[in-house]
């Protein structure tokens, strides 16, 4: 008779404890690398970041300009926070509501027949040279959205400063939760 009882899953437990942490801060620290990687780019070609919002044509012309110009920097913002650690979960929350909606506007560019790339990392203007692959860029953004999952559900890290915050060492490793 194989059963797991109270017994068998309090190492594993404890052991979850104490690697729990750290997972999210590799977590944590991914997404900023994914933010900066996507923000630098799209900073260095503003006009292109316009026209990849552009080419999605879900906002109003009005707004276009505005949102392809503030998205790089809204996405450094982002990423400083999940660097520094602070206000991780609401941190991941806004990183999957830009997730959802950047996977919104692919599946709509898809159900549309739009020819235009994801716009990340600069480009993505319509008529984009190569034809887009959006089964890939719906995996990616599925894989995106577990990251931003992953860190809500688990958002203390080993350094932070959200720890900081709330009165504990900046780095700790056995953080009840």
């Amino acid at each position: 008779m194989s059963g797991t009882t109270p017994l068998d899953t309090a190492p594993n437990q404890e052991r979850w404890r104490v690697v729990q942490p750290w997972i999210s801060a590799v977590v944590r620290l991914a997404m900023a690398g994914i933010l900066i990687a996507a923000a630098i780019p799209t900073m260095l070609e503003v006009d292109e970041s316009v026209r990849a919002v552009r080419a999605y044509r879900l906002l109003p012309e009005a707004v276009v300009p505005f949102v392809g110009t503030a998205l790089p920097y809204v996405e450094l913002v982002l990423a400083a926070l999940l660097i520094l650690g602070v206000f991780t979960r609401s941190t991941a929350l806004v990183w999957l509501v830009m997730t959802t909606a950047f996977a919104f506007g692919m599946a709509w560019a898809w159900a549309k027949g739009y020819s235009t790339d994801c716009g990340c990392s600069g480009g993505g203007a319509d008529g984009a040279a190569a034809a887009p692959d959006y089964l890939r860029s719906m995996l990616e953004r599925i894989g995106l959205v577990g990251l931003g999952v992953f860190l809500l559900v688990f958002p203390r890290t080993t350094t932070s400063f959200d720890a900081w915050m709330r009165g504990e060492p900046v780095v700790a490793t056995n953080r009840p939760e």
